[in-house]
């Protein structure tokens, strides 16, 4: 196809050709040839996600529900589910490991596989100190909320919604105004993105005061450089038709729990201020990790301490519900929502939350689009993901007037760029605006070049995007690891190639 230099060639196979892979190998057993390498460059939105391989995910239904447990044969409703797996494939990944999710709670146990990788600045309130208690705490319910939210991807037990997230775990809970003001200013002021709390009460003794609400609204809208911290609470468990007092708080995402078959858990409280439910049990229980001291519930005769149906599934998790798993998962969601668009603010999460969840239940229990029981509805993780895309690629918050449907104003500084260098390809574009709109959300996210190559690809353009211009392909990998922790996919690309 096309002669580069004086020893080497552009080649293409024929329809009579086996693949180029094999075509490339061949090739590289001859000993004319130096090097071959197959041209594997596609469309972005082609790149191959595979779905992790922890021996449990088949077991955690709220990600994707496929309609049974398998080693139960227990029927569910297919498709009660928070729809995490497909965000994951919506987004190629697992989210970002630069989003943080503080797990305020009692009782976590940091040498947990899923958990002990990923601790970030943890604070116990009892001590003022980072040493989280262990055992000796008496507590074990953080654990199991933790691993909901972010257990890592090690293909040893279960995930987490969002494993790639850091954990900031935040022991010594108390209705204590002192303690109260203590872990959320500590969150807001040490790097806290999300903070999930599956605890609260509903005994009027220890409602809110007007000094524990300033310390919530504080991390609500002053956390993350001014962004706000994403806040969420567990409506409680309590089969009551008011929420748990820190849940009603206006600036908090209070989670209220669905069932594996679509319906309301009916421990679940219910009031005006639900925002979203998620799965939990109810109908079948979810699985979490266990901390290791923690004993379960026995039955009778002692035996089936950690799982409903007394089916060991190893002795590093269990089954787990309530409000207080529906809302870590709640949470994990937000995380991989600011993975794709780190400047929505606090209350814009929880408005995209509201706006993409699915109406489950009777439609008759809706009025003005909210439920009691249900809020606004079963949260959506794949359709909440593609908001926050959606308004990110759009740059909705600069550009979108409410009346225009335009896609922004672009400054323009053109540049030929030498065929020379590395940099990391991202894809291949047939949409000039989406390259405009992509261009300069890379350029401004890691201060790089963007280069754009033009071509005809069966009589159709297509524009090739590389970010980064460098002298060593060393140099451009690193920039390629910094893009993957930030959740963009990419190959580090010869600019000569591209000539």
């Amino acid at each position: 196809m096309e002669r580069k230099d004086d020893t080497t060639i552009l080649a293409k196979v024929t329809p009579a050709s086996p693949n180029p892979l094999k075509v490339a190998q061949a090739l590289s057993n001859i000993s004319l040839v130096k090097w071959v390498e197959p041209d594997l460059d596609m469309p972005l939105d082609e790149y191959e996600f595979r779905l992790p391989s922890d021996p449990l995910i088949e077991h955690q239904w709220h990600l994707k529900n496929n309609g049974i447990v398998s080693d139960a044969n227990w029927r569910l409703k297919k498709g009660a589910d928070a729809k995490v797996i497909d965000a994951w494939q919506r987004m190629k990944g697992y989210g970002s490991t630069n989003i943080v999710i503080s797990i305020i709670d009692n009782g976590f146990d940091l040498t947990h596989p899923d958990l002990k990788d990923k601790v970030f600045r943890p604070f116990d309130s009892w001590s003022n100190s980072a040493n989280i208690p262990g055992k000796e705490s008496g507590h074990n319910h953080g654990t199991p909320c933790a691993s909901v939210a972010l257990a890592t991807q090690n293909a040893k037990g279960i995930i987490g919604v969002a494993p790639n997230a850091k954990f900031m775990p935040v022991h010594g809970t108390s209705f204590s105004t002192r303690v109260t003001e203590q872990m959320f200013d500590y969150c807001a002021k040490n790097g806290a993105d999300i903070i999930s709390c599956s605890w609260g009460t509903t005994d009027g003794n220890f409602s809110l005061n007007a000094m524990k609400e300033a310390a919530i609204t504080r991390a609500a809208r002053e956390g993350r450089n001014g962004k706000g911290c994403i806040v969420l609470f567990a409506v409680g468990n309590d089969d009551i038709d008011f929420v748990n007092f820190y849940a009603a708080h206006p600036d908090v995402i209070a989670v209220a729990a669905s069932t594996s078959q679509d319906l309301h858990a009916t421990y679940s409280n219910r009031g005006r201020e639900v925002s979203i439910c998620a799965p939990s049990n109810g109908d079948w229980p979810i699985i979490a990790a266990r901390a290791s001291w923690d004993e379960g519930i026995e039955n009778e005769v002692g035996e089936f301490k950690y799982w409903r149906d007394g089916r060991g599934r190893g002795n590093q998790y269990k089954h787990f519900g309530g409000t207080s798993s529906a809302c870590p998962l709640v949470a994990g969601i937000c995380a991989l929502m600011l993975s794709v668009n780190p400047d929505l603010t606090a209350k814009a999460v929880k408005s995209i939350l509201e706006q993409t969840a699915d109406k489950i239940g009777s439609p008759s229990e809706y009025v003005n689009g909210h439920s009691p029981k249900y809020g606004y509805g079963r949260v959506n993780a794949d359709r909440a993901v593609a908001e926050a895309m959606r308004r990110r690629d759009a740059n909705t918050a600069l550009f979108d007037t409410g009346t225009s449907k335009g896609q922004g104003l672009f400054r323009f500084n053109v540049e030929r760029q030498a065929s020379q260098g590395w940099g990391i390809q991202i894809g291949a574009f047939a949409d000039y605006a989406n390259v405009l709109i992509q261009a300069e959300r890379l350029q401004r996210q890691f201060n790089a070049p963007i280069i754009v190559n033009i071509n005809e690809i069966e009589g159709k353009t297509v524009y090739k995007m590389v970010v980064g211009a460098f002298a060593s392909v060393e140099d451009a990998k690193q920039l390629g690891q910094r893009m993957e922790a930030a959740g963009i996919k990419g190959f580090a690309r010869n600019l000569a190639d591209l000539k």
